[in-house]
This record gives structure tokens, C-alpha cells and sequence, in this order.
């Protein structure tokens, strides 16, 4: 009998064992894509594309929504999208006011695809926790979260379009 009380405690112990990590190393999935079975290819940023940034965690309100267009691996327009002409009533005297035009939101120099890959890796480097999404087809960014310990930072991409030489 105690030969299998002393067995039992050493397998229970095995196995806490086993489901604790103690590496301290962040999490970092390069791609995933929406079929288990695949993975999504390395994706190479093409020369001139167009997509849609979404930044901020709650889809319902984004810190800021982006069209940008870039060209030789640059952000050469970007436009801020949604959100009202006008401070909302609602929005506190410290509120930051983003573009020159008053809207509520923030104002960024938006990252190409290529710059929010290297933020991410950067964060991942620093000891943060990112998680990416890729689409499956091309392997282009879909959505990234970071965490630095101070909250997540999200970020979505749409409507990504490269232009057809």
C-alpha cells in the first residue's frame, strides 16, 4: 500500500511538474493560419500595396482606422478613416484630439506591413508576449497583438491589396 501512495505522489508530481513553464520566454507565433493543417507562407512585402489598419483591441471603437498606400517601402498616403469630424461630448478636456482636423483618436506615423513585423519582433526581443496572424494564402500580417507588460496594442489589417505590376 504505500509503495503505491509513494508511486501516486510521484506522478502527481510528475505531471504539476510538467505543466509549468519556468523558460520566461515570450510567445511569438510567426503565422497562423485558418486550416491546423497548413501553415501560411513567409510573406514578402511587395514593392507597392494598399491595405487597411485597424489599431486598438476593441473593434467596436479603434484607437484610430487607416487606409494607406505604400510605394518602395514606404507609407506614401495614409488617411485616417471613421470616426467623427468633431470632439465628441463625451471625450475629457485631456483628450487627445489627433489630426489637425479635431477628430478624437490618435494621430501615428502608420507602419507599413514590413514595420509592424519588425515592432513585433522587436517586442518579442524585449521579453514581450506577440502573438501574429497570417493569412493563409499569402502569409501577410492579418492581426498582431503585443504585450509589453503594460496591456495589449492590436493591430488588423484588411483589405490588402498588392498593385499588379
Amino acid at each position: 500500500m504505500r509503495l503505491g501512495v509513494a508511486l501516486g505522489g510521484v506522478a502527481l508530481l510528475a505531471m504539476a511538474g510538467g505543466c509549468t513553464d519556468h523558460s520566461g520566454s515570450p510567445t511569438f507565433h510567426a503565422a497562423e493560419s485558418p486550416s491546423p493543417a497548413t501553415s501560411a507562407p513567409p510573406f514578402t512585402e511587395p514593392a507597392s500595396y494598399t491595405f487597411t489598419l485597424t489599431h486598438g483591441c476593441d473593434a467596436a471603437a479603434p484607437l484610430g482606422k487607416y487606409k494607406v498606400s505604400v510605394r518602395q517601402g514606404a507609407v506614401t498616403n495614409s488617411q485616417r478613416i471613421g470616426g467623427s469630424a468633431a470632439p465628441s461630448a463625451t471625450a475629457s478636456s485631456d483628450a487627445d484630439l489627433g489630426p489637425v482636423n479635431g477628430q478624437n483618436g490618435e494621430e501615428i506615423d502608420v507602419p507599413t506591413l514590413g514595420e509592424l513585423r519588425e515592432m513585433a519582433q522587436t517586442a518579442t526581443d524585449d521579453g514581450g508576449q506577440v502573438t501574429t496572424t497570417a493569412d493563409g494564402a499569402d502569409g501577410h500580417p492579418v492581426k498582431i497583438v503585443i504585450n509589453v507588460g503594460s496591456g495589449d496594442d492590436c493591430w488588423a489589417v484588411a483589405d490588402y491589396a498588392p498593385d499588379r505590376p
